[in-house]
């Protein structure tokens, strides 16, 4: 505001002088028309300059009272983006909608079909310890090889904090407790039965529940590691409160499944499990909604006990970190919770039909597949069962999740807790000889180069990087995909010397890897930002 108010001072001091001067020669010409029309520019520079400290001091003030809203500017004045943001359309006409204008989507081929498979048959099922950040590498493993386990029975627990178990997402036959190095726990497998046996748990009241009671009664259950904690995206401290509960209800990335799809038939257990984490804490339960799609579920729109808010744009539109960023940011030392609709939906089942339900709707997808389409099964499924005479060829690489932050996988191995959804790729080992001098096929790229952008075609990728790692320089890219008020290339530098400071400063709070990822696949420098951020987000981790 003094910067504003030194340049208004110092250019009605000039309109002054120049007044004078032409006043002086108006005087031998006869006219005086000029000075009339610098005093008028005065008056109006004088008026603007009260309108804008009027303004300012509103805002400023709102700010200390605590009224404002999100990206919601308090003033004497509307901002730009207020007058000019584009309309909203279909559901999210006549509601607040957060336009981003950063981003990027990647078309694949390969995208499912509406219809849901529910006779697929997968044999084996695993929860794998090292799916869930912070954990020891070595949990107390509660069952033997040979023992016959109940859905909802405990399996293992971290040494580091016991009241948090970890259960059977079906009954079965315990056949393995596989070690991977240092003899850290990879998986326990069990060979699911044919009819699902679950653990009957006591019931309990939730509207005359304490929280005490209700946090007791879902670590036991089993359901509390489906709860996530920004900042670090661990497992949540049930010890604490949240400040604030986030819940999407879409995802933008490649492929990612419709929850539209996931939620139909069980829209009363949702709200059920919104009830609960509205007992979890004494702040806002937020839902986020894409604002593109024209037809979104009742169960998301009509929900009650929560803020619903509307988003608009490309990859990372739909990631909870984005919306965190633009509804209620995290400060340092505040904590805030993250749910998916699945883990929402296991969170209702618990309380209404008083059992752990670890039933997901995965998604199978990606242009090397024979039929990519949506199936019924359970959390950690076998990779194999689930795309078993189904790959066009062996020639592929099989993905847990998205082609962005999902992890690879065998046939042997099994999707990983949080992930419902397959991407089946093209293995990229051919090189290109003088790619970058020869035209070539259609790809996916931030680049306006390419002439398929222009077309928006869906492409059949590989998994090739055009590239190898090389210096990093800044490039600006990443400002152009990530729609959140963050320097990322400033921050992976600030992790790579350690710089604790910078890192808090420039935003690590709010970032997990699903977030930089669109950065990782728009870097010309080709680094791994990911593996990048996990380092530093864990050092930050470290020092509390």
């Amino acid at each position: 505001m003094r910067n504003r108010i030194t340049r208004l001072g110092a250019v009605f001091s000039f309109i002054i002088l120049s007044s004078n001067l032409f006043a002086q020669d108006s005087a031998l010409g006869g006219s005086n028309t000029l000075l009339y029309a610098l005093l008028l520019i005065a008056a109006l520079l004088i008026l603007a300059a009260v309108a804008l400290i009027g303004d300012s001091m509103v805002t400023v003030k709102s700010r200390e009272l605590g009224v404002e809203s999100g990206k919601k500017k308090l003033g004497l004045f509307p901002s730009n983006d207020e007058l000019f943001a584009p309309k909203a359309e279909g559901a999210a006409a006549g509601k607040k909608v957060f336009f981003l204008k950063k981003g990027f989507d990647i078309k694949l081929e390969g995208e499912a079909g509406y219809e849901v498979d529910e006779n697929l048959n997968v044999n084996t099922f695993a929860i794998q310890p090292k799916n869930f950040l912070g954990m020891s590498p070595i949990p107390k493993v509660t069952v033997e090889v040979g023992q016959e386990v109940k859905a909802g029975d405990h399996l293992f627990y971290d040494k580091k904090n016991p009241e948090v178990k970890y259960v059977a997402p079906v009954s079965g036959e315990v056949i393995a407790v596989n070690r991977a190095e240092k003899r850290s726990i990879s998986e326990v497998i069990i060979l699911a039965d044919k009819k699902m046996d679950f653990r009957k748990l006591p019931e309990l009241d939730l509207e005359k529940a304490t929280r005490e009671e209700l946090v007791n009664y879902m670590l036991d259950a089993g359901v509390w590691p489906h709860i996530s904690q920004r900042p670090y995206d661990t497992i949540a401290d049930h010890k604490i409160e949240p400040k604030a509960i986030f819940v999407t209800t879409f995802d933008s990335a490649p492929l990612a499944p419709d929850q539209d799809i996931v939620v139909a038939g069980r829209e009363d257990i949702f709200q059920i499990g919104l009830d609960v984490l509205n007992k979890l804490t004494s702040g806002k339960v937020h839902i986020s909604i894409d604002a593109k799609d024209e037809d979104p579920s009742l169960a998301f729109m009509n929900a009650q006990g929560v803020e619903v808010h509307y988003f608009h744009g490309q990859h990372p539109a739909g990631n909870v970190g984005v919306h965190i960023h633009h509804i209620d940011p995290i400060c340092s030392g505040e904590k805030v919770w993250t749910l998916g609709v699945q883990d929402v939906i296991t969170l209702g089942a618990l309380f209404e039909e008083g059992v752990y339900d670890a039933e997901r709707v995965v998604v199978l997808t990606g242009a090397e597949l024979e039929n990519p389409r949506y199936v019924t099964t359970y959390l950690g499924a076998n990779i194999g069962d689930l795309v078993k005479n189904d790959l066009k060829h062996d020639h592929v690489r099989i993905i847990s999740g998205d082609v962005l932050s999902g992890k690879t996988k065998t046939q042997e191995q099994f999707l990983d807790f949080y992930e419902d959804q397959i991407t089946v790729v093209e293995e990229g080992d051919e090189y290109e000889a003088f790619g970058w001098l020869i035209p070539s096929s259609a790809r996916p790229s931030i680049s306006p180069t390419f002439l398929s952008n222009l077309i928006g075609t869906t492409y059949k990728a590989n998994t090739n990087t055009h590239g190898e790692e090389r210096a990093f320089v800044v490039t600006g890219q990443y400002e152009q995909v990530l729609p959140m008020d963050i320097y990322p290339q400033h921050l992976m530098k600030s992790i790579l010397i350690n710089d604790f400071e910078r890192m808090e400063g420039l935003g690590i709070y709010e970032l997990s890897e699903e977030d930089i990822a669109i950065c990782e696949f728009a870097c010309t420098s080709k680094q791994p930002l990911q593996k990048i951020l996990r380092r530093g987000l864990e050092a930050m981790r470290e020092q509390e």
